[in-house]
């Protein structure tokens, strides 16, 4: 399987170097919560893309959704009025809790289960849709991530990814600060050839979020410190992080590590 393999030597890639681990006075794994809560409030609101309409169309009628790496239910909360039940699958109990007080504000009916995919498939029962919305860079064994995905699908599967690897934003901070060069992949199109390589053959829908549904902090302070943690720096150079986002173009709407603007949704039947 040379697609599988290609996926994930190049999510191996990604590792950061022993010595500037070292260095870090703080994990460089940042969960900001804030831009997943951000995200489904905007979403819910005002839906966008190409995953929402095409998981719409197959609640007709109204059925069963299973969102995997829910978050804050980014992915399914849209769907709530044609949801006979949501269940979140994240690792995150905050974030599944912010899942819960959002599906009880819809009135939809919710149940949430924490733990990892695959590793929780068999205790989550078949849904009608399946959403999965980027999780997939996070995944480097991704066959049995996507066959248990699809094992749990009656309708569709919908997953959503960011068009490039979402810490390729975060490369010419690593080379300024570190003179570390990072990697460039994978990349969504290797995402479809893993699924070709398995049999499937993904609807493939590219566009660009809107600025609206971008992650976002409350403001630069916040978003220099998650992108200091990101790079394994010191607190006593976030300053010279928020002078190179600032130098960049890069506001708090963006969150630098998080997923890009140019998306792609792939859709798949079981």
């Amino acid at each position: 399987m040379n697609a599988t393999r290609h996926w994930r030597e190049q999510l191996q890639a990604w590792r950061i170097p022993e010595e500037v681990l070292a260095q870090a006075e703080d994990s460089p794994w940042v969960l900001p919560r804030h831009v997943f809560s951000r995200r489904a409030d905007v979403l819910v609101a005002e839906p966008e893309g190409a995953s929402f309409p095409a998981a719409w169309r197959a609640l007709d009628p109204p059925g069963t959704v299973l969102d995997v790496g829910a978050g804050a239910g980014a992915a399914s909360l849209p769907l709530a009025a044609r949801s006979t039940l949501i269940t979140a699958v994240d690792q995150d109990e905050g974030l599944l809790a912010e899942f819960r007080r959002r599906a009880d504000a819809l009135g939809v009916a919710a149940r949430e289960v924490q733990g990892g995919w695959p590793e929780v498939a068999t205790g989550v029962p078949p849904a009608d849709v399946v959403v999965c919305h980027h999780v997939l860079y996070n995944v480097p064994d991704i066959v049995p991530f996507l066959t248990a995905l699809t094992a749990h699908a009656r309708r569709l599967v919908v997953v959503e990814l960011a068009e490039a690897h979402p810490l390729t934003s975060l490369n010419e901070l690593w080379l300024r600060f570190h003179g570390v060069v990072r990697p460039e992949g994978p990349t969504a199109g290797d995402a479809v050839a893993v699924l070709r390589e398995l049999g499937i053959e993904p609807g493939v829908s590219r566009w660009r979020r809107g600025r609206s549904a971008s992650a976002g902090h409350p403001d630069m302070a916040t978003l220099a410190d998650v992108t200091r943690r990101r790079l394994c720096l010191p607190r006593s150079r976030q300053e010279e992080v928020a002078e190179a986002l600032r130098e960049a173009g890069v506001t708090s709407e963006h969150d630098l590590g998080s997923s890009g603007d140019d998306i792609v949704t792939l859709t798949w039947t079981p």
